[in-house]
């Protein structure tokens, strides 16, 4: 019995080594992908930034609102139905 127990402690230790050594690599491995992630997100995050700064010169700046002015433009002439009728045939119609 005892030269059995013997034979174990070397193998337990062996494999205790080994399962500390995965640990380890799998730790490593966590921590590159953490922080490819990290790189990834970083990056987006300045793609998005660079976008809002570009929406935000366009809506200061003057040609946002002269197309504000056309669009409001043409918003009244579809209100106004009879913007392309001679003025006496609306006048008739009312009558």
């Amino acid at each position: 019995m005892i030269p059995i127990v013997a034979l174990m402690i070397p193998i337990i230790a062996i494999w205790t080594k080994h399962q500390q050594k995965i640990a380890e690599m799998q730790l490593g491995a966590t921590a590159e992908q953490t922080a490819e992630k990290a790189a990834q997100y970083a990056s987006q995050i300045q793609r998005l930034e660079d976008r809002v700064q570009v929406l935000e010169r366009i809506v200061t700046d003057r040609g946002y609102d002269i197309a504000t002015q056309i669009e409001a433009l043409r918003d009244t002439r579809r209100v106004d139905e009879g913007a392309g009728l001679p003025l006496g045939l609306e006048k008739k119609e009312r009558a």
